[in-house]
């Protein structure tokens, strides 16, 4: 009797790991984050909301996921990043539920808090794993893949969010929690089934290279404990702030604004967000790809300069063609600069301390995303219109561009595969 075959897979296992890391996305960061800028306009109504509690509301969200950034690298590396993922999302799906029984602004801000804990309790850790999978090669356009989940969570949100609040009025944004809460517990069963921490668990090599392996990373890891001394790091988590802190006033606010001071209806501001979670699909991959072949540098400064242009065009009120063009640009890079930021990363440190190098930029990263919101709503409050808090996102984009121009080429040293 002959040996059997080998049962070979049609394709590597890493880009199961990527569809489901991108459903990943969808629960933690699509309908965990940015589905709140279409529920806000009927939850602000119900709850009796003013615009700087609805940004100290999405503020409240980024301290939660700032302060899981901070232990989720050393917890993944312990636990594993698919335990911890898990967790994670069921976490944010139980949050979300609560929040529908909410009958205030001091409730929703914890339970909104406590959803940011999971939600940067799964971004991380599902990140790291396409440094884990995949060859740095491809691993930006890997990374686009998995960040376009925000994506199609938008389109759902677009579509979803304005046809329950028809049906179910008043209380409709309390059925919209409850409907988004249960696809993130469905998220998280699938997320079981289907993630694995690293291709060597299942014989496998990362793929884009059939030689190389990966050593786990400890807590007492020499290269994980130096990566705080590259200043590279250092800049790379400047850039990442001042990204975090534009791109979230736009998801946050753009909506409010259009049916606010534009007079749009909630059903035609939902379809201009369902036109930017569309547009996004393309965001990851393209300019993921992008980068791999031009560099990270020229990847990251292409993108900067359409957010800017998105933000200035919709802060001038001009008329509604520029209006157009400001949801296309800033559609068509909204989840760039993630994918590019996770192969960055890994190319000034190496893979296996690119867990602990995206999660300390990604740290920064919040910050921004603390600090955005709540000035632009402050702002907002005090001119009486979304506009300043426009151009001022206008000017930190500029600024990323600039500082993104300083960044030198990786050595061969830095972006070794260790």
């Amino acid at each position: 009797m002959t040996e059997p075959k080998p049962v070979r897979h049609p394709f590597h296992y890493a880009w199961i790991i990527v569809v489901t890391g991108m459903l990943c996305i969808v629960a933690c960061l699509g309908f965990g984050r940015f589905a709140l800028g279409m529920l806000l306009p009927s939850m602000a109504s119900a709850l009796k909301l003013s615009y700087s509690q609805i940004g100290f509301i999405s503020t409240g969200n980024f301290l939660g996921y700032l302060a899981s950034v901070l232990f989720c690298g050393s917890v993944a590396r312990k636990t594993g990043s698919r335990r911890l993922i898990i967790i994670a999302l069921i976490i944010i799906g139980a949050s979300m539920a609560l929040i529908s029984r909410a009958g205030n602004f001091v409730t929703v801000l914890i339970l909104y808090t406590i959803t940011g804990i999971g939600s940067g309790a799964t971004n991380v850790p599902v990140m790291g794993l396409i440094t884990a999978w995949f060859d740095r090669t491809i691993r930006g356009r890997a990374a686009g893949f998995v960040v376009i989940g925000s994506g199609f969570a938008i389109i759902v949100s677009g579509k979803l969010i304005p046809f329950v609040n028809t049906l179910g009025g008043q209380e409709g944004w309390r059925v919209n929690w409850l409907i988004l809460a249960g696809l993130v517990i469905m998220i998280s069963l699938i997320g079981y089934a289907f993630l694995r921490n690293r291709p060597e668990d299942i014989g496998l090599s990362p793929l884009g290279s059939e030689e190389m392996t990966i050593t786990p990373v400890t807590g007492g890891d020499r290269t994980a404990q130096s990566i705080y001394k590259n200043k590279t790091l250092y800049l790379l988590g400047t850039i990442y702030f001042l990204f975090g802190y534009t791109y979230v006033i736009y998801a946050t606010f753009i909506v409010t604004m259009l049916v606010k001071e534009r007079g749009f209806s909630e059903t035609i501001a939902g379809n201009f967000w369902a036109w930017v979670g569309l547009l996004s699909l393309f965001s990851g991959p393209v300019f993921g790809t992008l980068s791999d072949r031009l560099g990270r540098k020229a990847g990251l400064m292409i993108v900067f300069s359409l957010q800017m242009l998105a933000y200035l065009m919709v802060a001038a009120n001009l008329p509604p063609l520029f209006l157009y063009l400001s949801i296309g640009f800033y559609g068509i890079v909204a989840w760039a600069i993630p994918s590019i930021m996770v192969a960055a990363v890994s190319e000034y440190v190496g893979v296996n301390s690119a867990l602990a190098a995206f999660g300390f930029i990604t740290f920064i990263f919040g910050l921004g995303q603390i600090a955005g919101p709540s000035v632009a709503g402050l702002l907002a409050e005090r001119t009486g219109s979304f506009s300043s808090s426009f151009f001022m996102a206008a000017v930190f984009a500029g600024m990323a561009i600039v500082l993104t121009g300083l960044l030198q080429k990786p050595r061969a040293t830095e972006f070794r595969e260790e």
